[in-house]
């Protein structure tokens, strides 16, 4: 039975990174009332459950609230970052949530936070602790749990164990390294990707490492996603690179092999062709460690793990003994169709553009605050999905350029992406002697590389149909 009744504006589920920006922006821009609801005890989502070593895969300047820098613009002087803005490491990302709720949320008296706490649906919220009942009264429901972020600390395995095998995940990772003399790195994602490059940074002879990945995939070099007017060559410059790629290509496999060549994109083992794309950045000097790595196995999935035997979609190989198996199996971001975002009463936070979290979140809840009915604020929001194969690179470079000519048609709309500090567009190359020839370039290419994104696209769609 619920004990007392609570009123606001917003009900958010969740107080992960999207939930969080979506507050921070509605509390600059409006004066709504929320309510923050969370099964965790501390705000960040999934960061509470992130391994020790993760970072984000680009700089801390795109990501977090609007209203509060991450980090302080530092350019790393050290490591496999060396020359490029500061990345922030887990442990700092729940720092700066638990941050932003204790010394802006809270105080500002219009946000309350439930943790330990559910949204059972209708208006009630339920204690995880004591099993009372809260009732809520809310213009909407902010729901931030459509990407159901899997990290490895909880996911389900999708494969058999047997007990005589020593399997681990990256958050424990740690703990159990020391004891064996052969390690298997299970999945081919970012995640797969980190723990690589941990193990050889710990020591771990690159022979003792045996890498089981599925999927080879296209990598963001990381140079082009600096901030600040010193990369505005790199970045700008990049886009101008892309968009002329994209322009020019004549087929998808032109596309890429243009890409690689302007140095875009990059890939770890230059005789394999990816067919993986899920956004993740990686700087040159990381690719080049996990280049060590030669024990590659590109057999399919593991169904199977014995004492003897790895089990896999294409094969059955022989398994090392003494070998702790290190699961990075989990998908980051569920594959779900999408939604409209805003829907009557319910605002279902979604990626607006792609890759960028953060941006999309500020986003929504800008076009929330400024923007009169669901109509209008659909066409502004259209939802991207997540990225996976190598095929979603043209279909996301497209979104983006669609979305950025609906943005660009709003004055006011166009100014504010423009302005904000998430949004990746803050450097303008004043001074930048190459800046006139860049943006010429960009204005150029645009119009034809969105025309010719499509035709890529529509004859990969038409031959996928006829096979």
């Amino acid at each position: 039975m619920a004990t007392q009744t609570l009123e606001a504006n917003y009900l958010i589920v969740g107080s992960g990174a999207v939930g969080m920006i979506f507050a921070d922006q509605m509390l600059t821009e409006s004066n709504a009332r929320m309510i923050i609801v969370d099964r965790r005890a501390m705000p960040g989502g999934h960061w509470n459950d992130s391994y020790p070593f993760v970072r984000l895969h680009q700089p801390s300047a795109y990501y977090g609230a609007g209203s509060r820098a991450l980090g302080v613009n530092r350019i790393d002087d050290s490591g496999l970052n060396k020359g490029y803005y500061e990345q922030a490491s887990g442990a700092e990302v729940r720092a700066y949530f638990e941050a932003l709720m204790r010394e802006r949320f809270l105080p500002s008296g219009r946000i309350q936070y439930l943790p330990m706490s559910e949204y059972v649906g209708g208006d009630q919220i339920k204690s995880r602790i004591s099993g009372e009942t809260t009732g809520v009264r809310v213009g909407k429901i902010v729901d931030t749990t459509f990407f159901n972020t899997e990290v490895p600390a909880t996911h389900t395995r999708s494969f058999g164990v047997a007990e005589d095998v020593a399997l681990t995940a990256p958050h424990l990772l740690a703990r159990d390294v020391g004891r064996h003399g052969h390690y298997c790195i299970v999945g081919a994602g970012k995640t797969a990707m980190d723990v690589g490059v941990w193990l050889l940074q710990m020591g771990a002879d690159p022979a003792s490492i045996r890498w089981i990945a599925p999927r080879d995939s296209w990598l963001i070099n990381r140079e082009i996603t600096q901030p600040g007017d010193d990369f505005y060559a790199s970045n700008f410059g990049g886009l101008a690179l892309q968009l002329e790629a994209a322009a020019e290509a004549s087929s998808v496999r032109d596309l890429f092999a243009r890409l690689e060549q302007a140095g875009q994109l990059l890939r770890i083992d230059r005789d394999v062709a990816p067919t993986m794309y899920r956004g993740a950045t990686m700087s040159v000097a990381e690719v080049e460690v996990l280049r060590q790595i030669k024990d590659v196995v590109r057999r399919g999935r593991v169904r199977a793990i014995t004492g003897s035997h790895i089990e896999l979609d294409e094969a059955t190989i022989d398994a090392k003994p003494n070998t702790l198996y290190i699961d990075c199996s989990a998908r980051a971001l569920g594959e779900r169709a999408p939604k409209p975002v805003f829907d009557g009463n319910v605002i279902t936070l979604q990626l607006v553009r792609a890759q960028l979290v953060s941006i999309s979140a500020a986003l929504i809840a800008h076009v929330e605050a400024n923007y009169e009915g669901d109509g209008e604020k659909n066409d502004l929001c259209r939802p991207i999905p997540p990225a996976s194969s190598d095929i979603d690179w043209l279909r996301t470079m497209l979104a983006d350029l669609r979305a950025a000519r609906r943005w660009s048609m709003d004055k006011p709309l166009r100014k504010w992406v423009a302005d904000h500090r998430l949004s990746g567009f803050g450097s303008r190359g004043a001074g930048h002697p190459d800046a006139k020839n860049i943006n010429a370039c960009i204005r150029a290419a645009r119009p034809l590389a969105e025309a010719n994104l499509a035709r890529l696209l529509s004859e990969r769609d038409a031959s996928a149909f006829q096979a």
